[in-house]
């Protein structure tokens, strides 16, 4: 990787640390607002396996994944304050010594907070709107979502930010938006049919499937919670994003 583009990584963590610091409110809304999204490709992604879940099961996992990618081309094209693509881009800001770990910790904590208030008012229309008719759908594998094996769990979500950060970083790399279009439907399809484990994503799934399906544990998703975004701190900033800045060469 050229420096010049950890110089972007850089200059975008000092950008979301000063926007924090200076317009905290707008900063706020702009995670929401990644919450909405990540809800809405959620939602999209459960409607399409439930459609296809009688006729061709592995067709709707492929499908369902193609469309999730909706998610974070509406973060990119439109703008929003993802949890799991600042693991990377605070990581890079770090590593370059432009933020301190402080500012670090704030961006991370800000933007989960805000991630998991979109996600819930957005998952709580879609419950009261009547429209879901997909809770067999949630009950047949949220419950498997909550019983993985910590182990399991935890790499899949190490590995689900690799992707989800690949995606990121294409975004923010890429000057064309029809190559941005194609990384990132690629790189986030990719996790989604390869049934990793996304925090935020899973904020949105297990608040609609606790509204749908009686006698889901608040215990085992607080720990699904913990163990995930664990995970995917870890994937985005560590497995990605500390190798990308070791491979670079300096100014």
């Amino acid at each position: 990787m050229p420096y010049e583009n950890v110089k972007l990584f850089s200059n975008a963590a000092i950008s979301k640390a000063d926007l924090l610091k200076t317009h905290p409110g707008k900063y706020f809304i702009r995670a929401i607002m990644a919450g909405f999204f990540i809800a809405a490709a959620m939602i999209y992604n459960n409607v399409i396996g439930n459609i296809f879940k009688d006729v061709d099961p592995a067709w709707g996992k492929v499908l369902g994944g193609l469309v999730f990618s909706i998610a974070v081309l509406l973060i990119v094209f439109l703008g929003g304050e993802l949890f799991t693509g600042n693991n990377l881009v605070m990581a890079f800001g770090a590593y370059d010594k432009s933020v301190t770990p402080g500012q670090l910790g704030k961006v991370w904590l800000v933007s989960y907070i805000g991630n998991f208030v979109g996600c819930f008012i957005f998952s709580l229309i879609f419950v009261a709107s009547g429209a879901s008719g997909t809770s067999d759908y949630f009950a047949g594998y949220v419950q498997n979502k909550l019983t993985l094996p910590a182990g399991q769990m935890f790499f899949k979500a190490v590995l689900c930010n690799f992707f989800v950060c690949l995606a990121v970083a294409c975004g923010m790399k890429c000057r064309d938006e029809a190559a941005k279009f194609l990384m990132i439907t690629i790189c986030i399809s990719g996790f989604v049919i390869s049934g990793l484990e996304h925090c935020v994503a899973n904020m949105a799934t297990f608040v609609t499937a606790f509204f749908l399906v009686p006698g889901l544990s608040i215990p085992l998703i607080l720990r699904s919670m913990f163990i995930v975004t664990i995970g995917n701190i870890i994937g985005g900033s560590v497995l990605l994003a500390l190798p990308l800045r070791k491979m670079s060469a300096d100014e």
